[in-house]
């Protein structure tokens, strides 16, 4: 089973490669870490406080705030 790096609680910027930035800026939460199988696929479940709802992104969309 793959191993996720991020972690329930954790403060993450969303850095998705669109051309058109359709998410509020600023960091968000990690919520959730959604279950997998494959370690191309690990996905999270992420909030920001500028949104009412929450967004499923994969691993490589996010990067860590230190």
């Amino acid at each position: 089973m793959a191993s996720h790096k991020f972690r329930i609680g954790q403060i993450v910027e969303f850095d998705a490669p669109t051309a058109q930035r359709l998410h509020a800026r600023g960091p968000f939460e990690v919520t959730r870490v959604l279950p997998t199988e494959d370690a191309k696929s690990l996905m999270y479940r992420i909030k920001s406080t500028a949104e009412p709802f929450e967004r499923s992104v994969m691993e490589y969309q996010i990067v860590a705030i230190a």
